[in-house]
């Protein structure tokens, strides 16, 4: 990043060409959850030890209690079944969905996905957007970067249209997908089925 801010709350908690650390910047950073689009589960550590070594470390959750909000998350995305399975015996659907619960476990205000499907077989993609409409459906703050424009028009309240980092449209998905304003939007709609 070149130039700009991050901003949560009103809080500036990341800026280009300055160092911020201070209390509050980093309370609020807490509050932002990540899904990566390449899981990043710690392979040495079962599944419910990658769950719970963010909440006992970063929020100071006691144990006993990080396994219980573990366990709760590991229903809510159905694999209660591998809580000590490994993350290399795990199809890469079932590991978003461990990388979706241990995001949970930390109770994030936001959670920011980055294409949170495209490391998937096509079969294994609607598993992991099952739990992500799920999430939707609770009110949780999402933004996602993705690429499948039926699930973004089915979840979103805004869609934003990005193309070599600018943005070329910010609207609601209805006028996105019927009337978009800029031509190389209508140019990339030609080309899929929405």
């Amino acid at each position: 990043m070149d130039s700009g801010l991050i901003e949560f709350n009103g809080i500036t908690i990341v800026e280009a060409k300055n160092k911020i650390n201070n209390i509050e910047s980093i309370n609020s950073s807490k509050k932002i959850g990540m899904v990566f689009q390449n899981f990043n589960l710690f392979p040495h550590k079962t599944v419910l030890e990658n769950i719970i070594q963010a909440p006992i470390i970063v929020n100071k959750i006691d144990k006993k209690v990080a396994i219980d909000i573990a366990k709760k998350l590991l229903l809510k995305v159905d694999l209660l079944d591998k809580i000590n399975a490994y993350p290399c015996t795990l199809s890469g659907g079932q590991k978003q969905r461990i990388a979706i619960a241990r995001c949970l476990a930390m109770n994030p205000e936001l959670i920011l996905f980055d294409e949170p499907t495209s490391a998937l077989d096509p079969e294994l993609v609607s598993e992991v957007l099952k739990v992500i409409r799920g999430l939707a459906l609770e009110k949780i703050s999402l933004v996602v970067v993705t690429h499948e424009m039926l699930f973004a028009r089915e979840i979103s309240d805004r869609i934003i249209f990005m193309e070599n980092g600018e943005v070329l449209e910010n609207s609601t998905p209805e006028f996105m997908f019927s009337s978009p304003n800029h031509d190389r939007i209508k140019q990339f709609f030609e080309f899929i089925i929405i």
